[in-house]
């Protein structure tokens, strides 16, 4: 059987190539061809026995290393018995009876299956390795006043990294100077560039399309967002699958009650005389070949890898087979609302002037004045005013008051930008507008100039456009769907309207969070949650699945969730659950098609005298099978499809 291994983080240069492993096996394969083919000729033309024997003896040598190592390691180190000693066993069986070309052609098969399911599984093991041919070798970096080209593993934290049209962002960092589109697909997963400029961030092994970006670096090479994604998506390995480890545990038992069976076959009837020792003992070689459950073992883990290759491909990181398979399960979803079915960032929703006063003499005073404060409502408001190319007025004497607001002068004029709590009486109309805006859960800064008050500007965090439709896809799953937030009830009350949502839970601390989502449970089931993987870490960790959103760099979003989505995406959510369906569904008929093919073979074996290499043919063409499968549905069709779209 194949053992599934990944490569390490390297972010060095590699070193010369060596011969791998799976080339040792295909050249021992080859090597068993020629000796089985060339002693079958010698043999009809009558050669020398000797000659004959040490043909046959090197194709048994060639094509049974592999797996008589394998098993061998298994049965000292680990004190198990596995399908690979069945097969060497079976191989020795045949040759016992003077079947010497039957083994061989067992052992040539056993070997081209191994093979072949090399192959297939390293179709899903390039989709990370392509991870690594992000990575360029070398970076321009300005140091000393001069452009030097390093090593990327050189680059320090704090040196400016030139990065021209064309080339691969090295290292995580900021830009400090240009603006170009990056395409981001390979970290985030959006099929659309990015348009990059002065303080955005930009992430290694993004693709720089345009302009020239000076770009600081934040994090060393090794530590970058795509380097923490490689080992991630390699470490997937090691949490199983629940039903992966019950074939494991399966395979064990399984392959010792082979062996006592086929040993009593091998007994009973000759001692009964109900056949003689050497037909009986061949057909009982037979027996132990195809009741071998290679099929059915390696259907599971072939399965899941291709579905985490391909879904960390389309920004989706699933930390385990287990979680790709338990996430199918799941009854209900629960929600972060800030950052997650909200954008995170407060902009301006309503205007309201005083009487006499112009929406624009409004906004341009109050821009003014917030224009050097650093509170995320005052960026909203001078964000808005910028993007309607207002001038804004120069503002001096800058005092914040805390909980209140801020208080400017601007020509000659005393300005006051803040809650309407502090700012005195409002006129009739403005506190009727006041009312109105909280009651909708937005939130509202008055502006007043000198004794005059000009007006009301509502903010509010914008709900993501496809959120509701997201929701009412999950409905149609038959998922409910809970919202928890820190936030005001109106607030809450107000985004549940506008998306759907089934449960609506206000003013929570992070650790009520975490108890709501036992309660959840206990009423709906198993429960994911989704947020950004930071204040929503106790119900990520409580929850049956944690979904961490939006996480590209977010180390706790990285560590705490089960599975990550890269890009800031709610359409990504559906996505894993199909492809989750979809893993569990193409298991399943692995493992029924691999179990009906032993039963058939048994009942062939026991019924008709099935010949060995026949046997041989059906057992490890259901293993191949079985992988083969798995890879088309759950690496090669999710490409074809995106292709199609």
């Amino acid at each position: 059987m194949t053992t599934i291994t990944l490569p390490k983080p390297k972010i060095q240069p590699e070193s010369p190539r060596r011969i791998t492993e799976a080339q040792v096996e295909v050249l021992l394969m080859i090597l068993t061809a020629v000796a089985l083919t060339l002693s079958l000729l010698l043999e009809r033309f009558e050669a020398s026995a000797m000659v004959i024997t040490g043909l046959n003896l090197i194709a048994y040598g060639a094509g049974g290393y592999m797996g008589l190592r394998g098993a061998l390691h298994k049965l000292v180190y680990e004190r198990e018995i596995d399908v690979d000693l069945l097969m060497i066993l079976a191989a020795i069986g045949a040759a016992v009876v003077d079947q010497w070309h039957e083994g061989a052609m067992l052992l040539f098969l056993f070997s081209l299956s191994n093979v072949l399911q090399d192959y297939a599984i390293g179709r899903s093991r390039q989709a990370i390795r392509g991870l690594f041919k992000l990575y360029p070798n070398e970076a321009k970096v300005i140091r000393h006043g001069q452009r030097q080209i390093v090593p990327i593993h050189e680059i320090r934290v704090g040196e400016i990294v030139l990065i021209e049209p064309g080339e691969r962002i090295p290292v995580d960092g900021i830009v400090r100077q240009g603006r170009s589109s990056v395409d981001q697909a390979p970290i985030t997963g959006e099929s659309i560039p990015v348009d990059k400029m002065e303080g955005d961030r930009v992430f290694a092994g993004t693709l720089n399309i345009q302009g020239v970006l000076d770009v600081e670096a934040t994090q060393p090479a090794q530590d970058t967002t795509l380097a923490r994604i490689i080992k991630l998506v390699e470490d997937a390995q090691e949490s199983k699958a629940p039903t992966e480890r019950f074939l494991e545990r399966f395979e064990s038992i399984y392959a010792k009650a082979i062996l006592a069976v086929v040993g009593l076959y091998i007994v009973i009837p000759p001692l009964f005389g109900w056949d003689d020792f050497t037909s009986n003992f061949y057909r009982a070689m037979v027996l132990m070949t195809v009741a071998s459950p290679c099929a059915l073992v390696i259907s599971t883990p072939a399965s899941f890898l291709a579905a985490i290759a391909s879904a960390a491909r389309a920004g989706v990181l699933f930390k385990g087979g287990a979680y790709l398979e338990n996430l199918a399960t799941l009854k209900a979803i629960a929600f972060d609302k800030t950052g997650t079915l909200t954008t995170g960032h407060p902009a301006v929703t309503d205007l309201i002037p005083a009487n006499g006063v112009e929406d624009r003499e409004l906004l341009q005073w109050a821009a003014s004045a917030e224009d050097r404060s650093q509170h995320p409502l005052a960026k909203a408001i001078v964000q808005y005013a910028r993007a309607q190319s207002m001038p804004l007025l120069v503002a001096r004497d800058f005092e914040s008051i805390a909980g209140r607001g801020i208080e400017v002068m601007i020509d000659a004029h005393r300005v006051v930008v803040g809650s309407p709590a502090f700012m005195g009486d409002l006129p009739a109309d403005l506190t009727a507008a006041r009312v109105r805006l909280e009651s909708e859960g937005k939130t509202v800064i008055s502006v007043r100039r000198d004794d005059q008050a000009l007006g009301l500007i509502a903010i509010t965090d914008q709900l993501r456009p496809e959120a509701p439709a997201l929701i009412d896809h999950l409905h149609r799953l038959g998922i409910k769907v809970v919202m928890l937030t820190g936030d005001n009830r109106a607030v809450a009350a107000r985004v549940a309207q506008l998306t759907g949502v089934d449960e609506v839970y206000a003013e929570l601390m992070p650790e009520d969070k975490a108890r709501i989502i036992e309660q959840a449970r206990a009423k709906y089931g198993a429960i994911g949650m989704v947020g950004d993987g930071v204040n929503d870490a106790p119900a990520l960790a409580a929850a049956d699945i944690g979904i961490a959103m939006g996480a590209a760099g977010t180390d706790v979003a990285l560590e705490t969730a089960d599975l990550v989505l890269m890009g800031d995406r709610l359409e990504l959510i559906p996505l894993a659950l199909r492809l989750s369906h979809k893993a569990r569904r193409v298991v399943w008929q692995n493992i029924s098609f691999a179990l009906a093919v032993i039963v058939l073979l048994i009942t062939s074996a026991l019924i008709i005298s099935l010949p060995l290499p026949l046997g041989v043919l059906g057992h490890e063409g259901s293993t191949v099978i079985v992988v083969l499968n798995g890879l088309i549905q759950l690496l090669i069709w999710p490409e074809l499809m995106r292709q199609r779209a």
